[in-house]
């Protein structure tokens, strides 16, 4: 097994191989990326338990990590209107849906991928409030449309240029080559995940 122990100079790397310490002169100055909280903690569980590649740990922790800063970050526009993030996902499902931006809540609860039950009480929330409304279906007498309301409409779009634009701040520091390179690598992890499923969620 391989580890970088530490940099020494711009130009040199103290590498440990299988027990033997080396100094490896670099052909050009590279720095080392800062560690994080997530090192610290594969550090110490490499030392306790060598035998183990807890390299995946390091991936999934800072997954978290991100998750846990991402999550809150990403609701405050809707807050800032009124909104959770799942009431922000039905008006931006049913507005990315095109005219008459109306659905049955089968299709959804499809996209959403949540129960009947929680679908339910999503729309409930979102009526009391005036922005979508229950239809009766032209198409299944025994059904109803969920469609947006005009100030559903006008909520909803000013919400998401609001959303855009907090998500190009969150990302702003990846270079666009860093973006691509994850977005293409999400991409690939999820389809391993969805292969065959046939999701269309997404958060807006």
């Amino acid at each position: 097994m391989s580890v970088v122990r530490e940099m020494r100079a711009s130009s040199y790397l103290d590498v440990e191989i299988n027990g033997f310490c080396l100094d490896v002169k670099l052909s050009r100055p590279y720095r080392l990326p800062m560690p994080d909280h997530v090192d610290a903690i594969l550090v110490q569980w490499n030392r306790e338990r060598p035998d183990l590649d807890v390299g995946p740990m390091g991936t999934f922790g800072r997954l978290k990590r991100l998750n846990d800063e991402l999550s809150e970050a990403i609701a405050r526009p809707f807050k800032a209107h009124g909104l959770t993030s799942a009431g922000f996902d039905v008006l931006a499902t049913l507005r990315r849906s095109g005219e008459p931006y109306s659905l049955s809540p089968s299709a959804l609860i499809a996209t959403t991928m949540v129960t009947s039950g929680t679908m339910t009480n999503r729309l409930d929330r979102l009526e009391e409030a005036g922005l979508i409304e229950r239809r009766r279906d032209p198409q299944d007498g025994r059904g109803f449309l969920v469609a947006l309301t005009p100030a559903g409409f006008e909520l909803v779009d000013r919400v998401v240029s609001e959303h855009v634009a907090n998500q190009h701040r969150l990302i702003a520091g990846l270079s666009p080559a860093l973006r691509d390179g994850l977005d293409a690598a999400l991409r690939d992890w999820l389809a391993s995940f969805e292969t065959g499923r046939g999701d269309a969620s997404d958060k807006g």
